[in-house]
């Protein structure tokens, strides 16, 4: 699974560049807060497998004024590390390598 490259936003982290996306209109189940925001991130050059980052946030976009915190590269930056760490291979082809640091979110 790749990308596709429009709306996506390329970041280096450790001298590997990167595109990641967040969507700009929450799903239903997150536009009503009852699940967290979450983005995906891979590999700029030769894709393989997808990082999936379920954050403990509102999504920006919720429907129903729930407080949300906007996602940053160096929230980005920090999850590619962590996931690296926790043995994602961006490199090896396969399914989606999840991510959650929802902890602490509670659906509205």
């Amino acid at each position: 699974m790749t990308l596709a490259r429009k709306s996506t936003r390329r970041i280096v982290v450790d001298g590997t560049a990167y595109r990641w996306m967040l969507r700009g209109r929450p799903t239903y189940v997150r536009g009503m807060a009852w699940r967290p925001c979450a983005y995906v991130v891979e590999r700029a050059e030769d894709p393989g497998r997808v990082l999936v980052v379920t954050t403990a946030h509102a999504h920006a976009g919720n429907f129903v004024g729930r407080p949300a915190h906007a996602v940053t590269p160096a929230d980005v930056a920090r999850a590619v590390r962590l996931a690296l760490g926790r043995g994602w291979d961006p490199a090896v082809p396969g399914g989606p390598f999840e991510l959650d640091l929802a902890d602490g979110f509670v659906p509205f």
